[in-house]
């Protein structure tokens, strides 16, 4: 299978948003894309008749791997109604994987790795220095096309 061309950075998130926004109208969900002046809400979805609504952040790799980077702020930005959609995309021909995880699962588990991470020596037994790169991983697939957490379907 031909794989993609690298993407920029940019173009990776965009083209994440869209394949999102897609998926969501795929499955009747009312899917808008927010502003780029946004930097914490990507879409903002509802069911069909209106009554339930959701914001999500989209984060996008073109690596296929089930982690993603996020910035420190995601330890505290959380939400019953805000939810996070990790996009993995993968060769030219193939369909994208997709991670729908509750805000509040993705802080606390972030917030864990790293405080692991801090505590655990490094390679030559230094401590490591915090920073503000966080990851999320699912590599069990836990949260792979797990649609139906949004609560979006009438």
């Amino acid at each position: 299978m031909k794989p993609l061309e690298k993407l920029s950075k940019g173009l990776t998130g965009i083209a994440g948003e869209y394949f999102v926004a897609g998926e969501l109208s795929r499955r009747g969900i009312m899917a808008s894309i927010t502003l780029r002046n946004n930097d914490s809400i990507d879409i903002h979805a509802s069911s069909g008749d209106g009554k339930h609504l959701v914001a999500i952040q989209v984060k996008t790799n073109q690596t296929g791997r089930r982690s993603w980077a996020l910035g420190a702020k995601s330890e505290t930005l959380k939400a019953v109604n805000l939810y996070y959609i990790f996009v993995a995309l993968k060769g030219e021909n193939e369909r994208a994987d997709y991670f729908i995880v509750p805000s509040e699962i993705v802080a606390k588990r972030i917030k864990a790795v790293h405080t692991k991470w801090l505590n655990t020596p490094g390679k030559k037994g230094q401590a490591h220095k915090d920073n503000s790169i966080r990851t999320f991983f699912d590599d069990s697939g836990e949260f792979l096309e797990r649609w139906d957490l949004l609560s979006l379907n009438d």
